[in-house]
C-alpha cells in the first residue's frame, strides 16, 4: 500500500491505472496544479549561473 500524493489515502500500487494516485480525480487535480504553475521546478537561484554553466560546457567540449 502507498499513499496518494494528492489526498494521502492509502492506495494499491499494483493494477492501479492511476498510480501513484488513488483515482483519476487526484491525477487530474495534480495535472491542473502543474498546468496552472502552482508547482515549479527551480533550475537556478541566479539567472546568471545559466550563462556561466553554458560557457563551462562549451569550453569543455572545445577541449575534447
Amino acid at each position: 500500500m502507498r499513499r496518494c500524493p494528492q489526498c494521502r489515502r492509502e492506495t494499491e500500487w499494483q493494477d492501479n491505472p492511476w498510480r501513484p494516485f488513488c483515482s483519476e480525480r487526484c491525477r487530474i487535480i495534480d495535472l491542473g496544479r502543474w498546468a496552472s504553475e502552482d508547482y515549479r521546478i527551480a533550475l537556478f537561484d541566479d539567472p546568471d549561473e545559466v550563462k556561466f554553466d553554458l560557457e563551462d560546457e562549451l569550453a569543455k567540449s572545445e577541449e575534447s
